[in-house]
């Protein structure tokens, strides 16, 4: 029967994949990737040569039909996204649900994703979070920083580079300037850092510093 395997990659060091991992991707008829020049260098830096299909966010709806035509007529497949877990705030979630309705086993490995380093690192509380991802881009954002605001628990943001200052503008506004917060840049990589303190007190920190890489955002539930 044919069999979808969900892969996750190193979010940063290559060396951050399970031997279990590159069996799988070594073994499988098919990969499906978000960008199959990234998952080119993982692939080539283990000396993997299995046949990579394109697969990302903005033809997932394009090529959903193929993907399955292609999965039923291989023994097994692999999806991976450039980074992280597939489905995680990556393309995945499609091609999994359209498996489980064409009776395609769907089996996920264990392993990188940003959120949970991130987490750890940040001596917030652990125990119960509430993972966000990407706030919204327009419609709705302020409503939903609202409501995250309100929540209990730790809460975890995913942001790019260009969007920081604005975000962590607003999550001032809208949280306090003074809660507790943490921020995680390039998790794993050579340049990775975590800067704890305020919300406020990191909005001073990144808006005096070039803004590089990608970012965690992990902030302390409201008391």
């Amino acid at each position: 029967m044919p069999k979808l395997f969900i892969v996750p990659t190193p979010i940063g060091n290559l060396e951050d994949i399970s031997s279990r991992s590159l069996r799988i991707l070594e073994e499988a008829a098919i990969i499906f990737a978000e960008d199959t020049r990234t998952t080119g260098i993982l692939l080539n830096h283990y000396g993997i040569s299995s046949r990579m299909y394109p697969f990302y966010q903005n033809n997932e709806h394009k090529v959903l039909a193929k993907a399955i035509e292609l999965i039923l007529s291989s023994e097994s497949a692999a999806l991976v996204s450039d980074a992280g877990t597939p489905g995680i705030s990556d393309p995945g979630f499609l091609l999994i649900r359209e498996c489980l309705k064409n009776d395609i086993e769907v089996e996920c490995l264990p392993g990188p994703t940003a959120l949970i380093p991130a987490l750890v690192e940040s001596g917030l509380p652990s125990d119960r979070f509430f993972f966000e991802g990407f706030l919204p881009m327009k419609k709705g954002r302020v409503s939903r920083i609202q409501w995250l605001a309100g929540l209990p628990v730790t809460v975890i943001l995913y942001e790019s580079p260009h969007k920081l200052l604005k975000t962590l503008e607003q999550l001032v506004l809208e949280f306090g300037p003074d809660r507790p917060a943490s921020i995680s840049r390039e998790l794993t990589k050579i340049h990775q850092e975590t800067l704890r303190g305020t919300l406020s007190g990191l909005l001073a920190i990144f808006s005096a510093k070039a803004i590089r890489g990608e970012f965690v955002i992990v902030i302390g539930g409201k008391s």
